[in-house]
């Protein structure tokens, strides 16, 4: 990868970001009238559904805050971010202070799920806007949310059970956006305490439950879920892959072993990486499947074969990182196989932003734009970090 390339590729994820998916969602999800952010939008943008989803207020929020901090501080960006952590504030709160999942365009309660990631991303969201306005009672906020996250994440009994005691187990899924969590708590904070730990010890611990738990040398396989103790459950669920979340787990610990020049954590992370890349990858169409079993046998989840938007952002960022950091020409093979195939399939050239869910062989599956779990986050978060990687990354090359 040479730094024609790098640059190229900056230019790409830059003007993906800055001339169209941003723009599409300044101009069609602010509810000007009630505040927040609508992210139902059909294929031109035009609301389809205006209920709201709590965690996509926050992930809003926080999207735009980090655009208002690390590329321009452009006012439209740090009024939508702070209209979305506003409408939160008002509206997001059950009664005994966990979020919601749902609300209504107006902010009246439709439905509450047992996990607690609207906390995580309104803790994210807090935090950016402190670096944007330096509000000291939005970094209590940021805390409190977080801790409210992790102790619900990790103390037994703190959640509902989601299975009966006859076959507990235990996602990566919280493992996961804990460490992002934790990194912008950092990024935005300092390296606080919450919980009794630093955001860097949390990670340290989330880490290590992962290569505990979830990670199986045997199978060469990142789990999604196994048992309590760690072991793998032979059943439907037990044995479903996430490639995507693998990806995702991979690039984060990239992220934190570039920080910290560990060469322990570069091992892990491209482990992981190597592992869910050989079983994500459609060889046949292209593209990463959405599940795979753990032992080749049928999934399930009737969609496990089609292919879904983020997922690919999670591997641009992760093999584009990797290469970064090893060097290594595999990674940049990897990387320019699922750009290209992201940026030839997803895209929409008439409208702008990127359709969310296609077909294996990459025909469009149903035109919207967004709905309660696809808005502004993995597509933006994705152009913007490695627009900024791949610009680092070329000026040595260059000199």
């Amino acid at each position: 990868m040479t730094a024609l390339d790098l640059n190229q590729l900056a230019s790409c994820y830059r003007d993906t970001l800055l001339d169209d998916v941003v723009p599409f969602w300044l101009r069609h999800g602010p509810d000007r009238e009630h505040g927040g952010l609508f992210t139902c939008l059909d294929r031109d943008g035009t609301v389809i559904d205006t209920d709201k989803s709590i965690w996509f207020q926050g992930r809003a929020g926080w999207l735009f805050a980090t655009l208002y901090n690390t590329v321009e501080p452009r006012p439209e960006w740090l009024d939508l971010a702070q209209s979305c952590v506003g409408f939160l504030r008002l509206h997001g709160a059950a009664p005994d202070g966990k979020l919601y999942f749902t609300v209504t365009r107006e902010g009246r309660p439709l439905r509450n799920r047992r996990y607690v990631f609207s906390e995580s991303f309104a803790a994210i969201a807090c935090a950016a806007l402190v670096r944007a306005t330096g509000n000291d009672e939005t970094a209590a906020e940021a805390v409190r949310l977080f801790d409210r996250f992790l102790h619900a994440s990790f103390t037994p009994g703190a959640l509902p059970a989601k299975q009966e005691v006859t076959r507990p187990m235990q996602a990566i899924g919280p493992c996961l956006i804990g460490i992002g969590t934790a990194q912008e708590l950092r990024t935005n904070l300092g390296d606080i305490i919450v919980g009794g730990r630093s955001c860097t010890a949390w990670i340290d611990e989330l880490v290590a439950r992962i290569r505990r738990d979830f990670l199986k040398p045997e199978e060469q396989a990142l789990m999604e879920v196994v048992g309590a103790d760690g072991s793998i459950v032979d059943h439907f669920d037990g044995r479903t892959l996430n490639p995507g979340h693998a990806l995702e787990a991979a690039w984060f610990i990239l992220h934190e072993a570039r920080l910290r020049e560990d060469a322990g954590l570069v091992r892990l992370g491209t482990t992981i990486l190597d592992w869910m890349w050989v079983r994500g990858w459609d060889e046949e169409h292209g593209g990463l499947f959405y599940f795979r079993d753990l032992r080749g046998l049928p999934v399930q989840e009737y969609w496990h074969d089609m292919k879904f938007w983020w997922p690919h952002c999670e591997a641009i960022i992760a093999t584009l990182l990797a290469w970064r950091l090893t060097g290594e020409a595999r990674y940049a093979e990897w990387h320019r196989r699922v750009h290209d195939w992201a940026f030839s399939h997803f895209p929409d050239p008439g409208f702008g932003e990127w359709y969310g869910y296609l077909h294996r062989d990459g025909r469009i599956s149903v035109p919207l734009k967004g709905n309660l779990w696809k808005g502004p986050f993995h597509l933006p978060r994705m152009l913007r970090y490695c627009w900024q990687l791949a610009c680092e990354t070329a000026q040595p090359l260059i000199r």
